[in-house]
């Protein structure tokens, strides 16, 4: 079996032995390049499964080897060693694809640690058997979704922190166990948590764990989410809902990879990858002063956002038969919606996104008196839809509707788009699409 290769590029012999010998021990092979000009002349000529860069070198930088490497050679991972306390510079070299980072001094274990992960992410064609074969697999098909889908790969190629925007009931949770899925992190716990749905007094003990004595009611050790999370996945759900005092706590667990139990004494090391979540405007509250900028800055170092059901209204018959066929799968029985059942859901607005949708035909599925669904089980609200609406009438309802969203949004925010696809929950590029399909002009 050929070993794995491992280009080390650093201009220290100290530093490059070091590491040379430790990869010798995990059985891989090296090659070593001080510079910038050595690295890319190597990455040329010969086929490497890895790349480790120091951030400073004699003719460049570690962040231009990464970028490099990113257009070049998109299935090597790279990862970047920093000074100790340059946290930025991480954050910076990860935002442009690092796989990951190590401080100096580099901890062995830390870095044994990386590489394992590294070695052992998929191949693209594993991520998308990985994308599919499950139940959490995200369902759509349109031109926006695919994009989504496209991004989401890209992302489980790194252990950066992701965080997801989008509206309530958009399925950011999915975004997130695919992110997780699809990485080096698979075989590992994803843990999912509400961080509106934790008390403030029990939230350092649920997060970072205590010891038994340690407070009232402390009968028993609790490992807390992050240890239970370690080697894999911490989904934080709403994490605009955080005190201020938790925000702090968790921005130095971020940055020193450790934690403290409750009633414990020492710092115990961590392996976590942390993706976080809101349907509310961080930006908004990080200038309010509600949100710690730093925190944002950590948590937010790849962003991805998750389109509203409105806005990928064409995949509403392909979740509706996702949903329906789970339902009889799991009932045992043969249910199938009509047509104008199915063309009064295309239709509707979805204020709840995809939750709704799955509501609405779980309730249905319970109404229905034959085997089929029809537009009478649904149920939908008057206000939002003329029942007796044929599609075309439809369509054009809800083009209306949007033509009046986007226009208010865009005359509230002096017509700058940055800000007005922030208010819509929508990406920059989701915001001019709309623009342009629905001709809208300041005009």
């Amino acid at each position: 079996m050929t070993k794995q290769r491992v280009l080390v590029v650093d201009d220290e012999p100290d530093i490059r032995e070091l590491l040379e010998i430790t990869l010798l021990r995990m059985g891989l092979e090296t090659r070593c390049a001080e510079d910038y000009s050595s690295a890319t002349k190597m990455l040329l000529e010969e086929e490497f499964d890895l790349c480790l860069t120091d951030m400073k070198l004699p003719d460049g930088d570690g962040i231009t080897l990464v970028d490099h490497i990113q257009q070049n050679y998109p299935n090597t991972p790279s990862a970047v060693i920093t000074a100790h306390g340059s946290i930025d510079l991480a954050i910076k070299a990860m935002k442009c694809g690092a796989f990951d980072f190590v401080s100096k001094p580099v901890s062995l274990e830390t870095l044994r640690n990386l590489v394992d992960k590294a070695l052992t992410l998929p191949k693209p064609e594993e991520q998308t058997s990985n994308a599919i074969e499950t139940r959490y697999q995200i369902i759509g098909e349109s031109p926006i979704m695919l994009e989504l889908k496209r991004s989401i790969a890209k992302f489980a190629r790194s252990q950066a922190p992701v965080f997801v925007q989008g509206q309530s009931g958009t399925g950011k949770e999915l975004v997130a166990r695919q992110v997780h899925l699809q990485g080096s992190r698979a075989a590992a716990p994803f843990i999912a948590v509400n961080c509106g749905a934790i008390p403030s007094e029990l939230m350092e003990s649920e997060f970072f764990g205590h010891l038994k004595g340690s407070f009232t009611g402390a009968t028993s050790d609790n490992i807390g989410l992050f240890k239970a999370a370690h080697g894999g996945t911490l989904f934080l759900d709403e994490i605009a809902d955080l005190p201020l005092p938790m925000q702090v706590k968790l921005l130095r667990v971020i940055q020193e990879k450790t934690i403290r139990p409750v009633g414990g004494q020492q710092e115990e090391s961590i392996d976590v990858r942390i993706i976080s979540a809101s349907h509310k405007d961080l930006d908004t509250m990080v200038k309010d002063g509600s949100f710690r900028q730093d925190l944002y800055y950590r948590v937010n170092v790849i962003g991805v956002s998750v389109p509203s059901l409105a806005d990928r209204s064409a995949d509403i018959p392909l979740l509706t038969d996702n949903i329906i066929n789970n339902y009889n799968s799991e009932n045992s029985t043969d249910i199938t919606i009509n047509s104008g059942a199915l063309q009064a859901l295309v239709g509707y607005l979805f204020p709840g996104n995809v939750r709704e949708l799955e509501n609405i035909l779980e309730r249905a599925t319970a109404l229905c008196e034959s085997s089929q669904i029809a537009l009478e089980d649904l149920q939908l609200p008057s206000t939002e839809l003329d029942l007796s609406a044929s599609q075309t009438d439809l369509g054009k309802i809800t083009q209306d509707i949007e033509v009046k969203q986007i226009t208010l949004a865009l005359e509230q925010n002096r017509w700058n788009q940055s800000a007005t696809a922030r208010s819509l929950g929508i990406t920059l590029r989701q915001l001019r699409y709309k623009m342009e399909k629905l001709e809208l002009n300041r005009s």
